[in-house]
């Protein structure tokens, strides 16, 4: 399973990449291969403020439906445009191209509280 270090993690399989006071999150490695193939990504909240552990979105897979939920406190800046024609970009680069939101981070000392890789690691069993 591929785990970057310079990302940080949530309990609930979403990556953070912080850059000065904006996040980009997406799902683990871990949490696209458990969902399987995604076909639908659903993500209503740019412009909006969303809290910790809010759910900001869902992903639809072709057997379930998973909620997505905010690591951090923030304003939903952006939304990956090209999530709506290629969904599948989750499961083939899921720290890359399959980014989901840009966050402006309200409380950067939230950050604190993201699991490292290892912590991350650890949580999954690998």
């Amino acid at each position: 399973m591929n785990l970057p270090q310079d990302l940080r993690y949530t309990k609930d399989h979403e990556w953070v990449r912080i850059e000065g006071d904006i996040a980009y999150v997406g799902i683990t490695d871990f949490a696209q291969s458990e969902l399987g193939d995604i076909v639908y990504v659903d993500i209503d909240t740019q412009d909006k403020q969303v809290n910790k552990e809010e759910v900001f979105g869902t992903v639809e897979a072709v057997k379930t439906v998973s909620d997505l939920f905010s690591p951090l406190t923030g304003t939903v800046l952006e939304v990956n445009p090209k999530l709506d024609s290629n969904p599948e970009l989750v499961n083939s680069d899921p720290y890359g191209q399959g980014w989901m939101i840009k966050l402006a981070i309200d409380n950067t000392s939230e950050t604190e509280e993201l699991l490292t890789a290892e912590a991350y690691a650890e949580l999954v069993g690998v």
